[in-house]
Order: C-alpha cells, then structure tokens, then sequence
C-alpha cells in the first residue's frame, strides 16, 4: 500500500503511522455551493484580503534567483481598468535564454529524483491549493474577471491536475505489461523529455497553466514558465506554491514579458525539447512551425503540444428536452463570457423547433446578470481587456448583416470591458460568424432541415473541439456520436465543464494536436519510451 507524508511516499504493510495519508483513487474536487452563507463570507474575506495585496512587483525568476529587468508591464483589473493588479518584468531574450540554460542544469539531478519524490511534491502543492482556495479564486476574479464559481472551478481543477497526474507518474514508474520470454529479462521505463517551454493561456489561467506545468515536473523535466500578460500574478501566486512545497532551483523558471519572447526564443531554443502550448490558432501555428525547424546544436526533433482553438456547437434534435437543450446552449455559450476554447459559438437546431428553442434561449439569455466579477450575484463578467472587446464588438456588426440580431448586441454598463450576451439568429453555416472563433459572449443560431445536414454543418469548420448534441432518440444519438468530428463530444448535456480524469481533454483539425490534458495519454507528451533488454544467464 502507498501512502504519502511530507513530500513523501511510503511503502508499508501497517497504516500504524496516522499521519501518513494513504494515497486514495483519484477523486475530483468538490466544488463550493456559493448559496451557503458559510462559503459565501469565505469567499468575500478572500477577495477583501487579496485587495489588499494587488499592485506589488514582481521578479522574474531564473535559476532560483529573483531578477528584475529595468522595464515592467501592469496586469489590470478588467472588470476595473484602473485597478492595477500587479508590475511584472519585461523579460528579454536574454533572460529567456539563461532560464532555459538554468532549466537544463537543473535538469541534470532532477531527472533522477524518484516519481515517489516528484508526486510527493504534487500532492503537497494540491494541498496548499486546498488551504487556500478562495484565495486563488480571489486572484482570478480580480485579474481576468472570473466571477466567483467560474473560478471557483478553475482552482478546483488545478487541484485535479495536481493529484491525477501525481498519480500517473506512480502508475508509469510502475512495471509495464510486456510479452515476457524465457531467455531475456524485458521492462519498459518512460524518462523525461528534458527542458519544456510551457506557454498557458489567460482563460484558464491557475488550471492548464498548474497542469501543463505540473505534468511536465513530475515527469522529471524541468520547464520555463512563460504565462500570458493578461493573468500573470495568477501564475506567480501557483509559482510560490510550488517554490514552498520545496521545488528545487531551476527546475521551474518564471519568465514573463512579450508573447514575442516565447515564439522567437523559448520556441527556436536549441536546448528546448518540447513546448506545451495553449491558446489561439495562428499562434499555434505559428509554435509548430518554428519548433519543426532545426537549430544550429539542436539534437533531437521537438515535440509541440498545442492545445488551440474551437468553433463548437450544440445540436438539437427534434425529439429533445428542449428545456434542457436551452440551458445547456446558454451556460456553454456564456460561462466565462464566451471566452472559454470549448464555448458553444454555434446552436444548430432543427427546423421543427428551431423557433421554440430560439425562444428559449433569448429568454435565457436576457435573464444574464452582466456586472462586477467580484459582485456574487453577476453571471457574466468582463471580457479580458479593450483588444478582445473591440474585437468581439467588431464580430457583433459583423453578425448583425449576416443574420438576425435577437439578444445583446452591444457594450453593457459598467467601467470595465461588458459586452451584452449576443445572439444572432438565422445564420448561414459558411458566414463569418458560423466559421471564425469570436472568443466572447457571441452565438450563432444556424437551422438544420434534419440531423444529417446538422452534423455535416457541425463538421464544417475547421476546428473540432467539443460539441454536444440534445436528442431523445437513441439511433439519432448513435449517429452523432459516430460522424460527429470533436474531441470532445457530449449527449444531453452541456459542451463545457470537461472533468480531469474523467474527460480527458483535446481536440481534432485546427484545434491541436488532440493532447487529451487530464487523461492517462497526457504524460506520454513529456517523456519517451526506453526499452531494456537483459539477457537471462543460466
């Protein structure tokens, strides 16, 4: 039996030592029920006490040492833009290159720690998770204008990340099934890539940033962590964790500044092995292609983990809970304003009640609080900063030529970046708002003579991330399931809210290279597989 104290795995016959904690089945964290008045003052003192943290400096961090560039950027509140939530540095490509070079050094006694050792520290980073989860909640809030049960979920699933995946590198250190003969004695073993660029989006800025990173720590790599100017203070906050639960020196190295910093330098490094990336297409794109490229020292062929973009869509069978179809459209469209890579962007409903869901749907989505992240009662927050709502603005007249504006349609009260809950009906499959990723509370409503033609506009996309389709007969289900072309595909409920270790996440065509983040695939990105053969003496 396993069982894990201090950073620490054990291996004992006898649970007489209580303080150790036996090493469980993977179980997701619970999430908070915010009607309790209990967490909801929890989550209020959390929020009062990272108020009163917000505008600070922050280092970069190169080998454990704490640097400071000369030059900073202000990450900002985009519920408040005059509320700074912190100063980071403008790292260059100087520093890019000493965190990489810090990082293969640290590499070099890393990669030998035990996975006992690697999980340990997991497991002790998810716990200081747990002890201060409303505090990490506060800082998204507050950073990328997550409203409380949105972020609530994001540092719920850090957790996840944190313990499934310390689990994973137990399973792997583990003996592996192999054809065994008499003559030879055969084992597999799965080692370490070597230094990773971890590049994380903004959307989920504690989750995939802790869980990119963390897979590719357990594994024995070691990583330069460059997060997105949008939510770096969150990735500072996970980084301390990590330095407190007694990660080494080097083995994460945190390096903010310019997106250019990543693709022209952290990317074409020569002592980069693999780059695990989130984010948009073009830049995804743009990630394969450098990392295809051999430097002038570079000895091995990099891997590029792209997780990338989405145009995902719901279905709606004639014969369906319409009821539940409309709710499941509303929350995927606009949890986290829209701005989630698996957000529903497209209802295709078929004609027989396209017009009763429709119906639905706007009541729905008129019913939208849009306010104040940190305000409990608001449903809808910010969009991250005034490019994305220029953008998603820009989209919206786009949509009003190319369709029938029935709900939103414009910038919402407020000092911060609302936009109004948009729905435009009567869309053409091939319009621009049917095809391009808005990234924000925008949705499409396309009909559909039958299921067939639904799932041929489902699959005429160029991405295929989530999609979902709401139907009562079982045939039509099975057919969906079959033809419909995502990674992700869910039956009777929302296409959002994918669960680590029961979901596991990724997707087809120009959504990425299907990485499956949160399944038992995912550590297999970050290592490679050796084979040893010995011969049996007689």
């Amino acid at each position: 039996m396993l069982y894990y104290s201090k950073g620490v795995i054990h291996r004992s016959k006898s649970k007489e030592n209580h303080m150790r904690r036996e090493i469980a089945e993977f179980r997701n964290e619970p999430l908070t029920d915010f009607k309790q008045d209990e967490s909801r003052r929890a989550m209020r003192q959390a929020l009062e006490k990272v108020a009163k943290e917000l505008g600070r400096t922050c280092p970069l961090v190169i080998g454990g040492e704490r640097v400071e560039s000369g030059e900073t950027f202000v990450s900002i509140d985009p519920s408040d833009p005059t509320r700074a939530i912190g100063r980071f540095q403008k790292g260059t490509p100087q520093h890019a290159d000493k965190a990489v070079r810090a990082a293969a050094e640290a590499f070099e006694s890393w990669r030998w720690r035990t996975a006992e050792e690697r999980a340990g520290l997991l497991f002790d980073a998810a716990g200081m998770l747990r002890q201060i989860k409303h505090e990490m909640s506060a800082w998204m809030v507050y950073e990328v204008g997550k409203t409380w049960v949105e972020a609530d979920a994001d540092t719920a699933e850090a957790i996840d990340f944190c313990e499934y995946y310390g689990r994973e590198a137990l399973r792997l250190a583990g003996e592996q099934r192999l054809v065994k003969i008499p003559t030879e004695r055969n084992e597999q073993t799965y080692i370490p890539l070597g230094v990773g660029a971890v590049i994380p989006p903004w959307n989920f800025p504690l989750a995939i940033m802790a869980g990119m990173t963390v897979a590719a720590l357990v594994t024995g790599n070691a990583v330069v962590l460059k997060p997105s100017s949008d939510s770096p203070a969150i990735a500072w906050k996970f980084f301390e964790i990590l330095e407190r639960c007694g990660m080494p020196p080097g083995v994460v190295n945190f390096l903010t500044g310019p997106g250019a910093l990543a693709g022209e330098t952290l990317v074409k490094h020569p002592l980069v092995r693999f780059i695990a990336f989130t984010g948009s297409r073009d830049v995804g794109l743009r990630i394969n292609e450098l990392a295809a490229k051999a430097q002038p020292g570079q000895r091995w062929l990099k891997r590029a983990i792209l997780e990338m973009g989405g145009k995902n869509f719901i279905i709606v069978d004639r014969e369906a809970d319409l009821d539940a179809a409309a709710s499941g459209i509303v929350v995927s469209a606009y949890g986290f304003q829209g701005q989630k890579c698996s957000a529903c962007s497209r209802a295709i409903v078929l004609r027989d009640v396209y017009d009763k869901v429709l119906e639905r749907v706007v009541e729905k989505t008129r019913a939208l609080v849009v306010g104040a992240a940190s305000d409990p009662e608001t449903d809808v927050g910010p969009v991250v900063n005034a490019a994305a709502e220029k953008k998603i603005l820009d989209y919206i007249e786009v949509g009003r030529r190319e369709g029938r504006l029935v709900a939103g349609g414009g910038k919402a009260a407020g000092p911060g970046f609302f936009i109004q809950p948009t729905v435009i009906a009567d869309v053409a499959p091939n319009a621009r708002i049917a095809q391009e990723e808005i990234f924000g509370p925008v949705l499409a409503f396309i009909p559909a003579k039958d299921l067939d033609e639904a799932i041929e506009i489902a699959n005429g996309t160029e991405y295929g991330l989530t999609g979902s389709v709401y139907s009562n007969r079982p045939e039509h289900i099975e057919k969906a399931k079959r033809l419909c072309h995502a990674g992700n595909f869910y039956v009777n409920r929302k296409c959002t809210g994918a669960l680590v270790g029961v979901h596991p996440f990724g997707g087809f065509n120009m959504s990425g290279t299907d990485s499956k983040a949160g399944g038992p695939d995912y550590l297999l990105l970050v290592t490679q597989a050796k084979a040893i053969s010995e011969v049996v003496r007689k």
